[in-house]
């Protein structure tokens, strides 16, 4: 550990094209660090000039993720989250429209004395306060730039990374570099001149880097290491090799095996040890040895891009590699299932519906958790997903069919889900960020559910982001009918999980429970449902679950 309290600083940045894995590599240092035994936080510094992530089309974007603290954030903060397992804060994921935003505040209240607003010194400056300020406290502060060196967006976020030595002294401060090294199928060769030109680029903003991530999909040989560190002017042990791996989670022991950590520890000047052996291992244990499939469908409808229900995605694998099985998830458009029928849900051993906003594909997911409900397939609901199982059981067990959602259908009587009636002022006055539920929320369990069960406690907190609830005025129907209210706000006032209790597994929540899992801890209702599929028993259960629907009654509202 250290013994002055210094933060030492990397930054990430990446060339030659997006998408290289600038997250993951940023995670990874994270994870091989941490388990150096060093207080590791990780930042992303966004060029888009949106505020959050919030107004992001997922389809092109992939997921928002979410902190406990509310932010709604690129989805690599859920690859930092997973692998160093530290919930993150709104202090973490930063784009140019905050930073540009904060400089405007400023000038508007005469902080900068009449001077001239420019980019150099006040915007370089306000980022770097708050690199600083997400820092605080920790050994080792991790910001990856978003985008490609050379775009004109993030030339900000460049030029204060660059001055940073500036503030923090240059023997705290390290720059990491990842390119891509193409091969060409015609002459059978790697290539590293686009990754020489990104350097050169970089250089030539003022970076001198420390680190040479190199991506390639095909082996390369040393001499193609050689040439990238003479380019770059690095020794060769800076430049690092991150071949293609087919589970993102190999490549922390990829970067150990190469000797990352002692390179990085040598040039900050931090006291090396040994890594620590912890549930990573047994994690990536479990994964290499999972036999079998098993088939999960992912009812949804953002489906263009593959990061879309990334969390979603994860927390399956990590839950089934726990039971050393495989997932194959299936995904299936809803407005497909609304079209072809049922049959596209044949042989699902599962069924996932997440979450989404607005009523396109709603019937299709509604069609798909009836059939999960009618034919005992283990069922999970995530957010919207609950809201479907709960609009479903309304229609065919409550025999409303014309239940619905306020979202779906904002003049039908029958609004199973709907916006609370303080809401309703915000909605009208189309003020709808005050509408939403952000970030962690405490809830009660009930002590004879599933979800207590899987818990192992009565007492949780998840984090939200939606912005219709469970329609109280309907709960005695529901729970006459066989609908066990699992688990409730504090003030039992909000429905946060719903299960059917005579059925093998049929829960679903409010909540979104798949940005709190980690690979080496799966998260309770991802561990519940997975153990559903292979035709598990939950653990430690031992109610009958047929009684407690006929209990129903006696237990509204508790």
């Amino acid at each position: 550990m250290l013994k002055k309290k210094q933060t030492k600083f990397i930054f990430v940045t990446g060339g030659v094209l997006s998408g290289i894995g600038k997250g993951i590599f940023a995670a990874s240092v994270g994870n091989i660090l941490k388990n150096r035994g060093f207080s590791v936080n990780i930042q992303k510094l966004d060029p888009y000039l949106n505020i959050d992530a919030g107004t992001l089309n997922p389809g092109e974007h992939g997921e928002v993720f979410v902190t406990d603290d509310g932010a709604e954030t690129d989805l690599d903060l859920g690859h930092y989250e997973r692998f160093i397992n530290t919930n993150l804060t709104r202090k973490s994921s930063i784009m140019s429209g905050q930073i540009f935003q904060a400089v405007f505040e400023d000038e508007r209240k005469g902080k900068y004395l009449g001077k001239t607003v420019q980019v150099i010194p006040h915007l370089t400056q306000k980022i770097q306060e708050i690199v600083l300020d997400a820092a605080k406290g920790f050994d080792i502060h991790i910001a990856e730039i978003g985008g490609t060196i050379g775009d004109l967006e993030a030339v900000h976020f460049i030029e204060a990374i660059r001055q940073f030595k500036r503030r923090v002294e240059s023997e705290n401060v390290m720059y990491a570099h990842l390119v891509y090294l193409p091969y060409l199928d015609a002459s059978k060769e790697i290539k590293t001149k686009p990754a020489q030109g990104s350097v050169r680029d970089l250089l030539g903003l003022g970076i001198h880097p420390d680190i040479i991530g190199a991506r390639h999909d095909k082996p390369i040989e040393k001499n193609h290491l050689r040439k990238i560190a003479l380019s770059a002017d690095v020794g060769q042990e800076a430049v690092v090799p991150l071949p293609y791996v087919k589970k993102v989670y190999d490549v922390p022991a990829n970067l150990e095996k190469v000797g990352l950590a002692d390179y990085i520890c040598k040039k900050l000047e931090l006291k090396s040890t040994k890594p620590k052996k912890n549930g990573w291992e047994k994690f990536m244990e479990n994964a290499a040895e999972a036999k079998g499939v098993i088939k999960v469908g992912l009812v949804a409808k953002y489906l263009a891009n593959e990061d879309t229900y990334k969390s979603v995605n994860e927390a399956l694998k990590s839950a089934f590699w726990a039971q050393k099985k495989n997932v194959k998830i299936v995904w299936i458009d809803s407005e497909e299932l609304e079209r072809k029928g049922v049959k596209l849900l044949k042989d699902l051993e599962g069924i996932v519906i997440p979450g989404g906003f607005g009523n396109r594909g709603t019937e299709g997911k509604i069609m798909a958790a009836e059939y999960a409900r009618e034919n005992n397939i283990p069922y999970l609901g995530l957010c919207l997903g609950m809201q479907i199982a709960v609009i479903e059981f309304a229609r065919n067990i409550l025999a409303w069919p014309s239940a619905t959602s306020g979202e779906f259908d904002p003049n039908s009587k029958k609004q199973v889900i709907h916006i609370m009636p303080e809401q309703r002022k915000n909605m009208d006055e189309a003020n709808y960020g005050a509408t939403m539920r952000l970030g962690a929320y405490p809830c009660v369990l009930d002590k004879v559910s599933k979800s207590y069960k899987l818990y192992g406690k009565d007492k949780i907190s998840e984090r939200h982001r939606h912005r219709y609830e469970f329609n109280n005025d309907h709960r005695e129907e529901f729970t006459n009918a066989g609908m066990l209210l699992a688990g409730l706000s504090p003030d039992h006032h909000l429905v946060e999980i719903i299960e059917i209790p005579a059925h093998k597994f049929f829960v679903a929540s409010q909540f979104h429970p798949e940005f709190k899992s980690r690979p080496d801890i799966p998260h309770p209702l991802f561990l519940g449902f997975a153990e559903a599929c292979l035709g598990k028993d939950t653990k430690n259960r031992k109610i009958d679950l047929l009684k407690i629907a006929a209990k129903g009654k006696e237990r509204v509202g508790v």
